[in-house]
């Protein structure tokens, strides 16, 4: 009876524990038991795909593996560590301590983002603890040419640095999540919900057109190597919406490459870096002092003698020593300084100070690239104004600029006045355009600067068959304090067709030293192999028909002379000889303090 009582009172026991575990605490269990072999697995999901203006990727994501472990688990099979250091590729020391330092977690990094055959291989060797997981690498199909308009992504695909830091909410998508049972070895046996489904990364459509970004860079390239630069930036804008076209620097990265290089060598120098303008200043000083009403197109400016001293014992000099009297035009035409100079005091300060802020100078070009420098303008009355502000100014020193805003300012001449902003995303307009001038004073300044072109320094950025209008510049580099002997950068900014603007692009090539510093003989050529280029291919018109058909004409007869014969050359049939020199832009002279 005893012993049958004990083991009645046992099975109660037994009943009443059962119980109280299956119905009355067995979510408490089964979270535990969940806890054990249920697993929450995170479902990876692609970068949204960058594409240029045509379609074409410049940005994908592709599938890679990464090899993971169970630090605690793995640590149980020390006797397996050289054969897994070797299907990794590791020192064995090397595994060995960064295993034994995440002793206690159960989680940790082998190998991430290799080729899914290597990452099977490791795994097939069925080393307890080892596992591989999907995730996804991002790949650049135009490499170095488009490095600093999309930056790259870090090891989590996560944008670090140009459009893919500025879009990357955008384009990073949402990882799924489902539940899983996994056994004691790891292994899934079975799929038990979805929590959450993955949502790929929104696609990202560029104004870029990848031929031209290419022909940019490998321009651009040519002349830095040719002039033995230490570097140099290019912008092409469409004139009437601010979509920019192309945009390329030099030094550049591989943004595929495992070592990016130098962290300096990131930067998109175009939107980021600034330069004094030199004498690409003086079109913006001429449509201010138009604009102003204070001079017309004809008013004769007096250069003689060919210097002219400024307060506080500064002087500056026109190259060559004297241009005479010149019109408004033939100050852009000759880039006389003091031709800038006499029509700046003619302008308000406070009117000179609005219109070049008008023009983007001094404030961010708002095309949502990060890192867009603003740049300087000092306003008239601050710490920064000076008796020769305002003249020094107008010749392109005392500011400072980004390549981008100096494309953003020519864009708003050549676009009859109206302010341009510049994007990289296509179809993206900005409709409020401000009137910065009138489009009379821009379609006359845009007639003044095509005698630089025909007639003045720039003869080497002329195309056949097109109207181009622009303008060069030259520009002492600051350093320390002071102008640095023997350092300049060379610039130019043109339109084109000249007639009705399509395209800007501005040239700027940063310290030549080859011999040749200005900005006609060394950035001018640029803009003349880029763009004649970007309009075969982008099929714009020829707006100056008696020019293209008079070089056909000059081809054909040229063929037909040197036909005849081709051995030995003849006196008719050698080249002609070469043009004179491009005449010589005018360049600052600058306080004697500071040479």
């Amino acid at each position: 009876m005893l012993v049958g009582c004990t083991m009645a009172l046992c099975s109660v026991s037994l009943i009443g524990r059962a119980a109280y575990v299956q119905l009355v605490n067995s979510d408490f269990y089964q979270k535990e038991g969940d806890a054990r072999f249920m697993r929450e697995i995170a479902i990876p999901t692609s970068r949204g795909m960058i594409t240029d203006r045509n379609g074409e990727p410049v940005a994908v994501s592709s599938p890679v593996e990464s090899v993971w472990c169970d630090p605690k688990e793995l640590m149980k099979n020390p006797d397996r560590f050289p054969e897994l250091a070797q299907a990794l590729g590791e020192p064995l020391d090397s595994l060995t301590r960064r295993v034994s330092q995440k002793a206690d977690r159960e989680f940790m990094y082998l190998k991430r983002r290799i080729n899914p055959d290597a990452a099977r291989a490791i795994v097939a060797r069925h080393v307890p603890g080892v596992y591989a997981q999907r995730e996804y690498k991002r790949f650049y199909p135009q490499g170095e040419a488009m490095a600093h308009i999309l930056g790259f992504t870090n090891i989590d695909d996560r944008g670090q640095e140009g459009l893919e830091l500025a879009f990357d909410d955008w384009l990073r998508g949402k990882p799924g999540l489902k539940k899983v049972i996994r056994d004691q070895a790891g292994h899934i046996v079975e799929n038990i919900d979805l929590v959450r489904a993955a949502q790929p990364g929104n696609d990202l459509t560029l104004s870029i057109d990848r031929r031209i970004q290419y022909l940019a860079t490998r321009e651009l390239r040519n002349a830095v190597e040719e002039n033995q630069a230490a570097g140099g930036s290019v912008v092409i804008l469409d004139v009437a919406t601010g979509e920019v076209i192309a945009m390329a620097n030099l030094p550049t990265f591989n943004p595929n490459a495992a070592d990016l290089g130098r962290p300096d060598a990131h930067r998109n120098r175009a939107v980021t870096d600034l330069v004094e303008p030199g004498s690409t200043m003086k079109p913006l000083t001429v449509s201010t002092a138009l604009a102003a009403g204070v001079v017309t197109a004809n008013t004769l400016i007096d250069t003689n003698p060919g210097y002219m001293a400024l307060r506080g014992g500064f002087t500056i000099r026109d190259v060559p020593r004297n241009n005479g009297v010149l019109t408004v035009g033939g100050v852009i035409t000759r880039s006389s300084n003091i031709g800038a100079a006499k029509i700046v005091e003619k302008v308000p300060d406070q009117t000179f100070y609005d219109t070049v802020r008008a023009f983007g100078y001094g404030s961010k070009p708002h095309s949502g690239f990060p890192g867009e420098a603003t740049g300087t303008v000092p306003s008239p009355g601050s710490p920064g104004w000076y008796g020769t502000t305002k003249t020094t100014m107008s010749y392109g020193y005392g500011l400072n600029v980004s390549p981008l805003q100096i494309a953003r300012a020519y864009a708003t001449i050549g676009n009859g006045g109206q302010l341009v902003t510049p994007t990289f995303v296509k179809g993206m307009r900005n409709e409020n355009a401000v009137q910065v001038v009138p489009a009379e004073v821009a379609r006359q300044v845009i007639a003044m600067m095509e005698t630089v072109v025909t007639q003045g320094g720039a003869k080497d950025a002329a195309i056949p068959g097109y109207h181009v209008a622009g303008k060069t510049g030259t520009a002492r580099i600051a350093a320390g304090g002071s102008y640095a002997s023997g350092h300049y950068t060379a610039l130019f900014a043109g339109l084109v067709p000249a007639t009705h603007p399509r395209y800007v692009m501005v040239t700027v090539i940063r310290d030549p030293q080859a011999g040749k510093y200005y900005g006609g003989l060394v950035s001018a050529p640029v803009f003349h192999n880029v763009m004649e280029g970007t309009l075969r291919l982008m099929d714009v018109p020829p707006d100056d028909i008696d020019s293209w058909l008079a070089m056909q004409a000059r081809d054909e007869a040229r063929r037909a002379a040197q036909a005849p014969r081709r051995a030995p050359a003849t006196l008719a049939a050698l080249p002609r000889p070469l043009p004179a020199p491009i005449q010589a832009e005018t360049e600052a002279a600058l306080p004697r303090s500071l040479e």
